[in-house]
């Protein structure tokens, strides 16, 4: 059967994209923030899985006002990147994983968690900015990917403990399908930021380390949060880290933590990072 072998979670800053894709990674400025990812790096070329299952945020681009689903999977073949106003970043089209795509969904439905399936979408930084930050920049991405878009940009956005009982669902589809498959899960987004209003460029280095250390040992009381606390600590934007519980859901009760990497600032946010594997 496929299995669940490792998640990760990492913020998804598109000027980080922007750093990687001029060669900028080495400068004074960023040399730190990618520094906590070379040993990333390497732990993913020991550990490559066959589909990474990458949950995260898109920002306007795939969706708009018309129509934002609160939970998506992709279900195609392909997914190019999107124009984000400047043109796509040029990273490679992710390939899907459309065989286990449609069996999760199948199985997450009948457990009663509303999908919305999309065969055909465009990619944006939320989703090709982690990749880079773990593959560099290859010619093709080494593996397939089923994109799992979030809304945490509309309110309201789904609940910690949703996102934490949506994962467990996504793990039980996973050990139900009959190929032998290595799964990673992905997180994305935050951690603490704000963007806009009065606050913009709040940034609480206490709360992101509380909410990494519970991420590992008690996710359980991360997913009692409220939204209002994520927005009173961690921001308005920091609610991204809702879908790092779906990741954390998905890999089960027993983890050990591998790699954990935190800087500030990256552009006017906190980049946060880390590795768990399933034990």
């Amino acid at each position: 059967m496929a299995r669940i072998t490792a998640g990760a979670t990492m913020s998804h800053v598109p000027v980080v994209g922007r750093a990687i894709d001029t060669d900028q990674t080495g400068t004074d400025y960023w040399k730190p923030a990618f520094a906590g990812f070379e040993f990333s790096k390497q732990w993913i070329k020991d550990n490559l899985p066959d589909v990474i299952f990458l949950v995260y945020n898109d920002h306007a681009t795939a969706f708009d006002m018309k129509i934002i689903p609160t939970f998506g999977i992709g279900c195609g073949e392909e997914f190019p990147p999107a124009d984000e106003g400047y043109g796509p970043r040029p990273v490679p089209t992710v390939k899907g994983a459309p065989d286990l795509a449609w069996h999760i969904a199948q199985s997450v439905i009948e457990d009663e968690f509303d999908l919305t399936i999309i065969n055909e979408m465009k990619v944006d930084h939320g989703l090709t900015v982690p990749l880079s930050l773990m593959f560099g920049k290859p010619t093709e991405w080494p593996c397939r990917v089923i994109p799992f878009p979030v809304n945490v940009v509309l309110y309201p956005p789904p609940s910690g403990k949703r996102c934490y009982a949506l994962g467990k669902a996504i793990r039980k589809a996973v050990e139900k399908f009959d190929e032998d498959l290595n799964v990673h899960i992905w997180g994305t987004g935050g951690m603490s930021h704000q963007l806009q209003g009065p606050r913009a460029g709040l940034i609480n280095r206490e709360w992101d380390k509380s909410f990494l250390d519970r991420l590992t040992s008690d996710p359980d009381a991360l997913a009692r949060i409220p939204h209002i606390e994520y927005v009173r600590e961690a921001g308005s934007e920091g609610i991204e880290m809702v879908m790092w519980l779906i990741m954390r859901g998905a890999l089960g009760d027993k983890v050990e933590e591998v790699h954990r990497h935190y800087h500030v600032p990256a552009s006017n946010t906190a980049l946060g990072h880390i590795i768990l594997e399933t034990r």
